[in-house]
This record gives C-alpha cells, sequence and structure tokens, in this order.
C-alpha cells in the first residue's frame, strides 16, 4: 500500500463543507478538502445560484409582459438566450475558481481535486494517494434521481445540471416531475417562451407543499403550461431531434408528447454510492443517506455528514446551518445538538413561494388541533397596486398553546415575506402575538401577514 498521509481532518465535498474546512485550518488543524468536481459545490454550480439567477431573467420578462396593467406600453423586447446563460455561467465559474484559488494558496487546507472513496477504517484513497485522520465529514451532496421508464436512459435527456447552461433555447420541453426544481425550470423556460408540458404522478405540482399552495400553484401553471397531473411516462423514444413520451393517466388514457428538449427533474439520489462506505462502515438507510444523530456523528466514531447527503433537508442554507454545529462538534470538540426549528424554504416560480414549519395536512395526521389565518394579497393596499390576485398567506397556530406551527406563502415576494414568521417561530416563545403585536408599516405588502393572523379562527 502506497504511503499513508495523515491529518487531523478530511472534509469530502467543497459545499458547506468548506466551511468546516476552512476554521479548522484557521484553528490549526491539519485539513484536506476533497471535492472531484468545480469548487463550490451544488448550490453554486449546478443549483440554487445558477437557477436564481436565471430565473431573475424570467421575472424581468413578466414584470415586461404586465407593464400595460400599469398603464405602461412597451412595444416589443427580444430574448438573447445565449448572453443569458453566458451571464450565469461566467459568474458562476468565476466564483468556483475563485474558491479553488482560495484552497490552493496556502498549506492548509489541502485541496485534492480528484474523486475520494474509502479504502478501509478512514483512510481514503485520491488518486494514487492514500490520506487518513481521525475525524472525517463527508458532505458530499447528491445528485439528479432518474426513474426507470423504459427507453429514458438511451434518450439523450438532460437534467438540471444541463438545463442551466443550455446553449440554445428549445422550443418545446417536456418535463418529467413536478417538484420545486421542475417547476422553477418550467418557470425560467416558459416565461422566456419555451412551450412546456409537465408530467406529474400526483394529482397536484410541488405536492410536498401545504395543500392549499400546492393547489393554487397548479391552477396558476394549468393557465401557463400544458399540465398532466395524474400521469406517469410509460416510454420514451426519440426520432431524430424530436423526443416522444407516451403518458398514461390513473384512467389508462394514453397520448404522446413531443418536444425538442426532455428534462428529468424527479429527485435526487446521494452520492453515498460512490463513496465506498462499507469499507469504513459507516451505515447508509434504505434511500442511501448517511444516518446521523442529532449532533451529525455517523455510527462509526470521528465521521460525521452534514448536507444533502443525509437528506434531512435538501437545502444550502440548511447545510450552512448544520456546518456551523460541525464546526462545535468536530473542531471545538463541543457535542450541540442542531437545532432544526423553523427551517424554512422557498420556491422561486411565479407566483413565488415561502414556506416555514408545519403543513396543515402534517397537523392532522399529528392530531394537533390547530387554527387558521388566511389573507388573500389582492385585499390588502399594497397587493391591491401590484395587481397580484393569487397570493395569499396561509398561518397555522397550535390550539392550546398559541405558538406557530407553520406559515406557507404563495405570491409576490414570498421568500423575502416569510422572515418575519421564521423569526417569530425561532426567537423567544414563537408565539403569535409576536406578530400580530408589532406595527407593519402601511401599505407596505408585509401587511398581509399582519391581516392574516387577524383572521385566525
Amino acid at each position: 500500500m502506497a504511503n499513508i498521509k495523515k491529518f487531523d481532518l478530511i472534509v469530502i465535498g467543497s459545499g458547506a463543507g468548506e466551511d468546516v474546512a476552512v476554521e479548522a485550518a484557521g484553528h490549526g488543524l491539519k485539513t484536506a478538502v476533497i471535492e472531484k468536481g468545480a469548487l463550490g459545490g451544488t448550490c453554486l454550480n449546478r443549483g440554487c445560484i445558477p437557477s436564481k439567477m436565471l430565473i431573475h431573467s424570467a421575472d424581468v420578462v413578466e414584470v415586461i409582459k404586465s407593464a400595460d396593467l400599469f398603464g405602461i406600453k412597451v412595444k416589443g423586447y427580444e430574448i438573447d438566450f445565449s448572453s443569458i446563460i453566458k451571464r450565469v455561467s461566467n459568474a458562476v465559474d468565476g466564483d468556483s475558481k475563485s474558491i479553488e484559488n482560495a484552497l490552493t494558496s496556502g498549506n492548509n487546507p489541502v485541496l485534492y481535486h480528484k474523486e475520494g472513496e474509502f479504502a478501509g477504517k478512514k483512510t481514503i484513497k485520491v488518486g494514487n494517494e492514500i490520506i487518513t485522520a481521525d475525524k472525517i465529514l463527508i458532505a458530499a451532496g447528491a445528485r439528479p434521481s432518474i426513474p426507470n421508464v423504459p427507453g429514458l436512459k438511451e434518450s439523450g435527456y438532460i437534467t438540471s445540471e444541463e438545463a442551466l447552461r443550455l446553449k440554445k433555447q428549445p422550443k418545446v420541453m417536456t418535463i418529467i416531475g413536478g417538484g420545486y426544481i421542475a417547476a422553477e425550470l418550467a418557470h425560467f423556460y416558459g416565461t422566456l417562451g419555451t412551450k412546456i408540458n409537465i408530467i406529474h404522478r400526483n394529482e397536484v405540482l410541488i405536492n410536498r407543499e401545504d395543500n392549499d399552495i400546492a393547489l393554487r400553484l397548479t391552477e396558476v401553471f394549468k393557465q401557463k403550461y400544458n399540465v398532466y397531473t395524474g400521469c406517469e411516462p410509460t416510454k420514451v423514444s426519440k426520432s431524430g431531434t424530436v423526443f416522444e413520451v407516451e403518458i398514461k393517466d390513473k384512467r389508462g388514457k394514453m397520448q404522446v408528447l413531443k418536444s425538442d428538449a426532455l428534462l428529468v427533474a424527479t429527485g435526487v439520489t446521494p452520492y453515498s454510492d460512490t463513496l465506498k462506505l462499507e469499507k469504513t462502515g459507516v451505515k447508509t438507510n434504505e434511500r442511501g443517506y448517511i444516518i446521523v444523530d442529532a449532533y451529525l456523528r455517523t455510527n462509526v466514531d470521528g465521521i460525521f455528514a452534514l448536507g444533502d447527503i443525509i437528506g434531512k433537508y435538501l437545502f444550502r442554507h440548511s447545510a450552512n446551518h448544520e456546518a456551523r454545529y460541525a464546526i462545535e462538534n468536530m473542531v471545538h470538540s463541543k457535542q450541540i445538538p442542531v437545532d432544526y426549528r423553523a427551517m424554512p424554504h422557498a420556491i422561486f416560480t411565479s407566483p413565488q413561494i415561502g414556506s416555514v414549519g408545519k403543513t396543515e395536512e402534517q397537523l392532522k395526521e399529528e392530531k394537533i388541533e390547530y387554527l387558521v389565518g388566511k389573507y388573500d394579497y389582492i385585499n390588502t393596499a399594497m397587493g391591491s397596486a401590484i395587481e397580484d390576485r393569487t397570493g395569499f398567506v396561509k398561518i397555522l397556530v397550535e390550539k392550546r398553546t398559541g405558538k406557530i406551527a407553520g406559515c406557507h406563502i404563495i405570491g409576490h415576494e414570498a421568500s423575502t415575506l416569510i422572515h418575519e414568521v421564521i423569526v417569530a417561530m425561532k426567537s423567544g416563545n414563537g408565539m403569535i402575538d409576536n406578530i400580530t403585536s408589532a406595527i407593519h408599516i402601511h401599505p407596505a405588502l408585509n401587511e398581509v401577514i399582519s391581516r392574516a393572523t387577524y383572521s385566525i379562527e
């Protein structure tokens, strides 16, 4: 066996794990970072950063399209698709290169820009080298999951990774999947003029959201795009440049959708299957996610994991949150359980969605008595000013305690508005009074939050 190089800490993955590596190196721990791809992880290179930059272009187009509502006549505009993609790719690649330069500019951390896999207990093979450490953090993330549909794998489909860097705008795009990635990319391409087909097995899109939110987004999307809910793809083929996707609804009715692009957005699979975890003894669940305790510890002493690969929450902000605890527990040798209270998320569609806490369906399932407050954007001064006729706020309160159980918003700037509720839930006693007793600026859009709390019953 090759000579083994010893480190104090090894981090696999350069997304949120990079924060842990840099902090460890700053405290004098000899640290290694293993990253096979572009530095910065999924979020920076093929996830939330490029997608939101692209989506902003779509949002600008929507402003132009709706300008006549506000007495502004726009004579015309053109979509320069290649320039949109180039702007985003250049920004993302530049940021990734900056991270790489920072990691390679000194002697600690040491960057291994190669694929790594476990070779034994706490030993990792990277290229032709073997490295080891008493503490190892696995933050290798996840990749798009591909369903087993006849003909799909041979068809030349794309995933969200390629969809963010297409050189040419498709005329027609068929999307298999109806979660948040599918919804966001449908918004981007559809708003820019691509005809969109969405195939989703559930009756509503984004079916993990509160049902009222999912129903409203599905309703809005069906007015914009060809949405086939309650359907599954049964066969995929390609003739020349044309994809043909055969779908079947729950009544057994078949039809064929044709397009010049086929996007698969059906969830993710953790990279755990590429790391040979069995050689170091780290356990995973039936879906391949690494099992950790409240302190991010795996079953192997000294090996921790965080981010998408543990499957707790699949957001960069949740991975960053976990990284703060990994720093305390691995670098500073404390044992602090991760506080996941009031973990929020947003979906950057049109309309936007912001969510925190439990859904109404979860409260019913857990047999928690609750009260509901709901208010439409259009019934507030600012909601009327911006002509938001589909947005609403739904807030859920535990009947016994008066604590905020959850809040779900669909509408303009939902991703920003939700933060008032996040702070109210996470700080102090988490009671609904924290919102109702606050003075809300009139006629700012956040009045829709206070109005929702006043309507609780």
